[in-house]
């Protein structure tokens, strides 16, 4: 039986650690201390926050360039994170990957991917490898929904269905691929019925809702795995408070309103889980976020830059 208080605890903890590191990555960004591009993960947090909280450590993750709170909500290295988008020889990819290149294998963050719907069928693949293999774990597969325009999508959601796979797919759909509006880019905005035309069980979560999201991967896990009745498919409704690339603002650009901007910002999940907690213990668990996080920056500050050697290292020719 879980502790609904100290769940609740969990939750906060990692949905504000998200949201703070975020907001001090967009800082040195702006001051010019970021040499990379970077895709915030600011708004979006409570889909991975809740699905991650629903796997075990041996399960793994693949995700998208807008990969921070993923990275961050799987168990990630913070101080390589931070190094990584610094461009320094201790992160994640000896710094050069960025951003959109983040991975941890030892916690189960088996990368994120710049091109769009690349890591689709690679957490497809792994599935695979699972199952061949007889092991008990699950994938989670993290996308947008631009993804779902792209051919591998269809692909990989009929195999995976097809050979019935240990893979639960999560598309965090914000409606907007860039600037342009679902509704631009689609005639039917029915994602989820796109995966029950392959035979997979989909749903649709509403309201960013991180307790929604995390009891319905609970549920699917458990029904992979005991059943090995192949995938399960969420379209997670959220919504990305920042510019699509960058650490500014983009509300005066017309694409979207400040109205439909701040309806979401009033159902933001950290204020709401902050508030099942007491004061003294949201302090405490701030306190201990701003720790780690400084001791990050500081990490990343002092790091030196790869060697030039480093040009030829780990490359294919």
């Amino acid at each position: 039986m879980v502790n609904a208080h100290a769940f609740n605890s969990r939750i906060y903890e990692m949905l504000y650690r998200a949201r703070r590191v975020d907001e001090e990555i967009a800082r040195a960004a702006k001051e010019g201390r970021i040499p990379n591009p970077i895709h915030l993960s600011i708004g979006q947090e409570a889909v991975s926050v809740g699905a991650c909280a629903a796997l075990q450590p041996g399960d793994v993750v693949f995700g998208t360039y807008r990969g921070h709170a993923l990275y961050l909500a799987k168990g990630g290295n913070l101080k390589k994170m931070i190094a990584e988008l610094y461009g320094k020889a201790t992160g994640t990819a000896k710094g050069k990957g960025g951003s959109m290149h983040l991975g941890d294998t030892k916690a189960g963050v088996m990368g994120t991917s710049a091109i769009v719907g690349t890591g689709i069928a690679n957490a497809v693949g792994y599935a695979l490898g699972l199952k061949h293999q007889k092991i008990r774990k699950v994938v989670a597969n993290f996308f947008g929904d631009g993804a779902t325009e792209e051919g591998v999508f269809h692909e990989s959601l009929n195999f995976a269905a097809l050979k019935k796979l240990p893979i639960i797919f999560i598309c965090e759909n914000n409606r907007y691929a860039i600037r342009s509006h679902q509704r631009s880019r689609q005639a039917k905005m029915n994602i989820v019925d796109r995966a029950r035309v392959y035979g997979i069980p989909a749903k649709r979560i509403f309201n960013n809702d991180v307790f929604a999201v995390y009891q319905e991967v609970k549920k699917a896990r458990e029904a992979i795995l005991k059943n090995r009745s192949g995938p399960r498919f969420f379209e997670c409704m959220t919504y990305r408070w920042k510019e699509h690339l960058g650490p500014g603002d983009d509300l005066s650009m017309g694409y979207r309103s400040v109205r439909e901007a701040n309806s979401w910002i009033r159902g933001d999940q950290v204020l709401r889980v902050g508030k099942m907690l007491s004061p003294q213990e949201r302090k405490k668990i701030e306190a201990g976020a701003e720790r780690e996080i400084k001791a990050a920056f500081v990490f990343a500050e002092k790091s030196p830059y790869p060697h030039a050697r480093e040009l030829f290292n780990d490359v294919f020719k």
